[in-house]
């Protein structure tokens, strides 16, 4: 499976008002989850909205923070639209893992 991972309040806590990455603390439980389906075959991509708005290129801290974060992945991406709900029949929360 090809599973699309977002990253800001879904492995991590990042505070808001306003939204500073710099101080994301990772949910490890989360992490230990997504790690777990990367080692069962899954091909993870972490997905995330970071500088959609801002338009500043948060790529590199972000990879530095999941590889700090021992999050295993197979793709990182920043191209995730900015939205405030999503509907999709494949869609899940992570406390449905």
């Amino acid at each position: 499976m090809i599973i699309f991972v977002d990253i800001d309040e879904t492995i991590c806590d990042t505070p808001s008002n306003p939204r500073d990455y710099t101080k994301s603390v990772p949910r490890e439980e989360i992490i230990t989850k997504i790690n777990k389906l990367f080692d069962g075959g899954n091909k993870i991509v972490y997905w995330t909205a970071r500088g959609g708005n801002s338009g500043i290129d948060w790529y590199d801290h972000t990879k530095e923070q999941l590889d700090n974060w021992g999050a295993k992945y197979h793709e990182l991406r920043c191209d995730k639209p900015s939205y405030d709900i999503f509907y999709d029949d494949k869609t899940k929360r992570i406390e449905e893992l």
